[in-house]
């Protein structure tokens, strides 16, 4: 009789290095990240199948197994620390259009409330109010309004609701072009 060779093919382990700039702090505490310079902190959940170190300035991120799955969260997760990073040394910035061919409307930012309120939306008699995300810092020059954070998902995030906070419902959006849109947001401008 004769003996079977087995054929084992190795796979690469999944890795990733990012270095860290002078000035930002990193820990990793359980499943969470944090990333903090001077005042600002991001933090973030790591996924159970990833393991992420910090040794001598670089974030080290490994995966448990080499599948498909690991490789898309770890990129994910390279991503996102990547902007992370950016944020706290540059920030990210939205800028929105106000446009208003029926109506004139005016907007007002509440500092106090968190509020983004728009008056006079398509006659509407009450006003439309956004509720915002702190850490976010609004303002609002004439018919521009900026959104800056050092955090890109939480100026994303309130970008959104304030162009979703302006939707035209049950009217043909051919004739009603009023709203507030995104003009201009990181790496992309629509003008």
């Amino acid at each position: 009789m004769t003996e079977k060779k087995k054929i084992v093919k190795e796979k690469k382990a999944l890795r990733a290095e990012i270095a860290v700039p002078s000035g930002i702090d990193v820990r990793i505490e359980k499943q969470i990240i944090h990333i903090k310079k001077a005042d600002k902190e991001i933090e973030r959940n790591i996924h159970p199948f990833l393991i992420v170190k910090h040794e001598d300035n670089k974030i080290i991120i490994t995966a448990r197994k080499n599948r498909k799955t690991e490789k898309r969260l770890l990129g994910t997760l390279e991503a996102h620390i990547n902007n992370m990073i950016k944020g706290l040394q540059e920030g990210f910035r939205y800028k929105l259009q106000v446009v208003n061919v029926h109506f004139p409307m005016t907007v007002t930012y509440d500092k106090a409330k968190d509020e983004f309120v728009v008056k006079n939306f398509l006659g509407e008699k009450n006003d439309r109010r956004i509720p915002l995300v702190k850490g976010v810092a609004v303002k609002i020059n004439k018919d521009i309004v900026e959104i800056e954070s050092h955090d890109i998902e939480k100026a994303g995030q309130v970008a959104t609701n304030i162009e979703k906070g302006t939707h035209v419902r049950n009217k043909d959006r051919r004739i009603y072009q009023d709203g507030i849109f995104i003009i201009e947001k990181p790496g992309r401008s629509y003008l």
